[in-house]
């Protein structure tokens, strides 16, 4: 059974990083891993949540084998006989990528939405999402890019942020290369399409997170780094926020 170092004092400010995914490449990797390293200080353990994914050995070693794991020792959820006790005692939490619908649904079956959340905001656990780990931290996972291929006991998530989140956002259409190496526009729908829809719907603000870039959260300040993103409120145009942009008002419901 998987175990802990012992846990050392923490910040007791709320830390949330989140990540929309995008970091291949070596200066991607890098970036990140840097921004990883002042987000969990000199702790030495990450508790890894691969749920996201089918097979979490797997995902664990690539994720070591890869770099992504910014010289912390990653132990996986998944190996331990309770999950709940894992995150009580865990040093820091990092919930990676995959499907969202599989990650909330494994979530809420193990009972770890609340505990996260307690942790979180107790700011006795630093939180590190990418990608469907961005997409739980959030109110709901309704603003995910994923197929719904397990049906999860609700929508709600862990809502470490007041405001939803679209990862991998990109703006206009899809272009796609045939076998001459042309170009021809998808004529699919857009992410703007999808948000407005989510929009008519619910009236929740929507930040549209571009590739290799993440959020830092450090108690009531947010702050963009790395890439822009697009802000989209119903019934307003959507608003350009460049790097380093203070967005803290967002954590204001």
């Amino acid at each position: 059974m998987a175990s802990f170092a012992n846990v050392t004092g923490l910040d007791p400010d709320i830390k949330v990083m989140l990540g929309s995914g995008g970091f291949s490449g070596e200066k991607r990797r890098d970036a990140l891993c840097e921004a990883m390293r002042q987000h969990f200080g000199d702790i030495q353990q990450l508790l890894f949540v691969p749920y996201a994914l089918h097979d979490g050995d797997d995902y664990v070693q690539k994720m070591i084998k890869a770099g992504y794991n910014a010289d912390y020792d990653l132990v996986g959820i998944h190996n331990f006989d309770d999950p709940v006790a894992a995150v009580a005692q865990a040093q820091g939490i990092y919930v990676g990528g995959g499907n969202s619908f599989r990650l909330i649904h494994r979530l809420q079956q193990n009972r770890l939405v609340d505990v996260i959340r307690h942790r979180v905001v107790a700011g006795e656990l630093p939180y590190l999402g990418v990608s469907a780990g961005t997409n739980v931290a959030c109110p709901t996972m309704m603003t995910t890019n994923d197929m719904p291929i397990v049906q999860p006991l609700s929508f709600d998530s862990i809502g470490l942020v007041p405001f939803q989140i679209n990862t991998h956002y990109y703006p206009g259409q899809i272009h796609i290369r045939d076998e001459n190496g042309d170009y021809h526009q998808h004529f699919g729908e857009t992410r703007l399409d999808r948000i407005r829809e989510f929009h008519e719907c619910q009236d929740v603000p929507v930040l549209g997170l571009w590739e290799a870039g993440w959020l830092m959260r450090t108690d009531e300040k947010l702050v963009l780094h790395h890439c822009p993103a697009l802000l989209f409120r119903k019934d307003q145009q959507p608003q350009e926020i460049k790097v380093g942009e203070d967005l803290s008002f967002l954590l204001t419901k």
